[in-house]
C-alpha cells in the first residue's frame, strides 16, 4: 500500500505529460464542483488515434496523479477505445482503495477524457452518472 501511495505522490509532484499543446485537435475542461479539482485535457488526433496528450489542472493528489497516470497510457489509443475505458482501470492505476468521498477526484481524468472525445465527435457531453454508476 505504501508503494502505491508513494507512486501517487510522485505523479502529483512530478506529473507526466502536464503541458499545453500548440495545436490540439480538441481541448476540454471539467471541474469537480464538490471539491474544486479541475482538469483541462488537450488531445492531438491522427488517423483516429490519440497521437499526443497534454493536460493542465489543479486539485488534490488523487485527481492530479490519476490524470498523470492515465495520460502516460493514452498515446496511440484509438478514439473508439476510449469509450470502453472503465472506472476500475483508473482504480487499478492508483492502486489504493478509493472511498466514496474520493470517487469523483479519482475519476475526473476519465470523465474529462471521455467528454473531450465526445466533443471532438460533436456528441453531447455526459454528466457524472456514467462515471460513478448512476444515470445522468
Amino acid at each position: 500500500m505504501d508503494l502505491y501511495a508513494e507512486n501517487i505522490l510522485d505523479h502529483y509532484r512530478h506529473p507526466r505529460t502536464k503541458k499545453s499543446l500548440d495545436a490540439p485537435s480538441v481541448t476540454h475542461e471539467e471541474v469537480n464542483v464538490s471539491c474544486g479539482d479541475a482538469l483541462t485535457i488537450h488531445l492531438t488526433i491522427a488517423a483516429g488515434r490519440i497521437s499526443e496528450i497534454g493536460w493542465e489542472g489543479s486539485g488534490c493528489a488523487i485527481s492530479q496523479a490519476a490524470m498523470s497516470m492515465l495520460s502516460e497510457e493514452l498515446a496511440g489509443t484509438l478514439l473508439d477505445d476510449v469509450a470502453s475505458l472503465q472506472k476500475e482501470h483508473v482504480y487499478d492505476l492508483l492502486g489504493v482503495p478509493i472511498g466514496p468521498r474520493r470517487v469523483k477526484c479519482a475519476l475526473l481524468c476519465l470523465h474529462t477524457l471521455k467528454n473531450a472525445v465526445r466533443k471532438l465527435k460533436r456528441e453531447e457531453a455526459r454528466g457524472w452518472g456514467e462515471m460513478v454508476g448512476r444515470s445522468s
